[in-house]
Formats: C-alpha cells, structure tokens, sequence
C-alpha cells in the first residue's frame, strides 16, 4: 500500500489509482473497560467489530486537463476515494500516484482554526498544503479579493458566518495555483452569489485545461462541467466514460425506488365524482404498456377510462401537463381534430399520443370533462409519472405531434 507523487507517470497523466481497497472496523460492543477491550484483542475481535469494505479494488486514470466526475449514492465510498486521493486516509492495498500539488477542498473548516484570524488561517491552510510563506505571499491578495471578505481578514474566524468561512475555504482551494484540485460538494454550500461565482470558476477551469475531480450528486453539474465521470456504486466503479452515461446510469439507481414510490401516491389519489360521468383511470403507456417512468424522447401514450350515467352532448375531456415547478407544459382537448362527441352512457376509454420532448422531471395530470359550457368534471393532480435523464432534443421541435383516439 502506498500513496506516492510520481514523477514517472506519463506527462498526461494527473492521476493514477490502482488497486486500492479500504476497510473499516466497525465496533459491535460498547466496551467501557479496559478488560474489556483487551478481551476484545486476546478473541481477535471476533465478536468485538465488523468489517466494513468501504472501496474493493478500485483503478482509474485522470488526465491532465480533464475534469473528472465522481457520483455515487450516499455510502457508496466516493468520499472515503477522495480522502484516498488527497492522502488524509491510507488504503489497505493498492497504490495512488499523483503527478504535481494536489489541493483538497474536501470538508469545510478542515485545516483551519477558529482562533486565529482570517489571514493566520490562510497561511495555516496554505502551509498544510505543502506551500511555502513566500507562496503564500503572492497568491494571498488573489485569495482575498476571491473571497470578497477583505474587512474581515483581521477578525478570528470564529466570528465568521459559514458562508463567509465557505468563500475563504473555496477561495484558498482555487487559488492555490496547484496542479490538481479535488472538490467535495463545493456547489452545495453557500449562498446563490456564491454558487454562481463557483460556476463561473468552473467553467473559466474547464476552458483552460485544469485538471478538477468534483464529487457531487448534481448530474446537471456533471454533464456541464465534466468532460469525463465515473460512478461508484458498494464500493466498486459501476459506471465510467462521458458525463452523460454516468449521469444517466447514477439517476438510473434509483429508478425502481422511485417508481415505487409514484405507484403508492397514484394509488393514494382519489378520484373525485363529476356530474354524470366519473373518471375511472388513467395511465402513461409505453406501446400499449403501462409506462410510469418515460426516459427521454420516449414518445407515450396518456389514456383515460371513463364512465357516463347517461349520454353526453357535446362532450369535451381535456388534460394539462404540468412540471414539478407547477409550470404548464402541455393543454389539450379531445377537440384536437375540431370535433366535439357525444359521451354515449356506459364506458368509454380515451388515448392521446404524444411525441415526448419533454424535459426530464416528475409531471402532474390534471383533467376535466365538459358538456358544452357545463363542467361536468374537473381534478387537479389525478396522476403522476415521470421522464428521466437529460433533456435532448431537436431545437426546431417547439410543439408536440399529437394524436387522439376514441375507444
């Protein structure tokens, strides 16, 4: 096991990890002792800790210039790597081999004390990430100046807000003029101002060639930064190659949980009773099969069943479409084709065809049913279903091709 910066590494290359597995022991018994715990020792701990494998034989390659995702669901070991990557964990086996200064951003508040200032604690920081005073010097009025909290460099950092010490922590991390940076959830903290100069940073990074690892859980953050990803799921590598795959795959873990969770809600609705016709289901369908969760451009069928006490003139059901921010997406009309119908009594089942160039997101139906200018029906929320992944479309699509059939 060894953590190494190698000059030997092949001039494009950041970054190597080989091989590298980490366990933790986990303690089973609370043991209040010292008998005990040297009880515990004397069984070899056989009924004292577990075993927990945290990363089981990882290997991956960054290049210089990339700017490299790491997604994976909570506990999956993403965090535990990047601790690998930045030498504040050792890995049980295997090797790390890092060519040039590394700087983590890896937990906020790590290396900085909150009895020394805000200057003091930019040369703390500075020197534990291996630069020397005169460094420090010269990149010090860049820090400041990134920071946006110059009044406030004299004063200890316990009288800072977190977002004043979030911008100081980032402000050293990037300007540290080190080879390679590793950011943890940067995006996460911070207020909006914050976040949007973080953004900026980004992609100032990404057009000059910087070498960035970011671990984060927004796949809109990895598909416009990154350039390459991995996914890491039990402590494995599940998914590596374009943003846009490892995105997909990361949101793809959770597809059956969530689709689950929108069959419970969806039973869960009560359909209320109209005026002489009552709404009896409704359902997105994927090529005559029920489809609750539509991946993107997957055109879709949206049909409803409904029952009529009596015949109806001049029946109209409508729909709308509305997004998880509450905005309109889709209105339509059974009078699509400029007809209105008579709604005969008995049973009746609807089917609108609809070309999905949606965005991906979680979508609500709202309906109604009227007889000429009466209101016989009307629901918000009757459904729920959703659309994964990232919106990809033909920009001169702007409406839906749309189709209806009586059944």
């Amino acid at each position: 096991m060894s953590i190494n910066s190698k000059q030997e590494l092949p001039d494009n290359v950041a970054l190597r990890v080989s091989h590298v597995s980490k366990d933790f022991r986990l303690p089973t018994e609370r043991v209040s002792s010292l008998k005990g715990a040297l009880f515990n020792v004397l069984r070899h701990n056989k009924t004292g800790f577990t075993t927990q494998h945290v990363l089981k034989d990882i290997s991956f390659e960054i290049k210089k210039g990339d700017f490299f995702g790491i997604v994976g669901k909570n506990g999956s070991g993403k965090s535990t790597l990047l601790k690998i990557i930045s030498q504040i964990y050792s890995p049980n086996q295997g090797t790390v081999e890092v060519n040039g200064k590394l700087v983590p951003f890896i937990e906020l508040g790590v290396g900085f004390n909150p009895e020394l200032t805000g200057r003091e604690n930019v040369y703390l920081n500075g020197a534990m990430l291996g630069f020397t005073k005169s460094e420090i010097d010269g990149m010090y009025d860049d820090i400041v100046d990134f920071a946006e909290i110059g009044d406030f460099m004299e004063q200890k950092l316990k009288n800072y807000s977190s977002g004043m010490q979030v911008r100081l922590a980032f402000s050293v991390a990037i300007k540290s003029q080190g080879d390679i940076l590793v950011l943890d959830e940067v995006l996460a903290v911070g207020d909006e101002a914050f976040q949007k100069k973080c953004q900026d940073y980004f992609f100032q990074a990404k057009r000059e060639k910087k070498t960035v690892i970011l671990v984060t859980h927004s796949m809109a953050d990895v598909r416009r930064f990154c350039n390459k990803a991995m996914l890491i799921q039990d402590g494995v590598i599940a998914e590596f190659g374009s943003p846009n795959e490892v995105a997909d795959a990361y949101s793809g873990s959770f597809a059956e949980q969530e689709g689950k969770q929108l069959e419970k809600e969806n039973e869960a609705i009560r359909l209320e009773l109209g005026d002489g016709v009552r709404l009896t289901d409704v359902e997105t369908q994927v090529e005559g099969v029920k489809n609750i969760q539509l991946a993107i451009n997957q055109d879709f069928s949206l049909a409803f069943s409904f029952e009529c006490d009596h015949d109806i003139e001049d029946g109209v059901l409508s729909f709308s479409l509305i997004d998880g921010q509450g905005r309109l997406s889709l209105a339509m009309a059974s009078t699509l084709d400029g007809e209105k119908r008579v709604f005969t009594k008995g049973e009746h089942r609807m089917v609108f065809d609809i070309e999905n160039i949606f965005a991906s997101g979680d979508y609500r139906v709202d309906a109604a049913i009227e007889s000429g200018e009466k209101m016989l029906f009307k629901q918000i929320g009757i459904y729920q279903f959703q659309i994964r992944n990232a919106l990809r479309f033909d920009e001169s699509m702007t409406h839906p091709r749309i189709s209806m059939t009586l059944q």
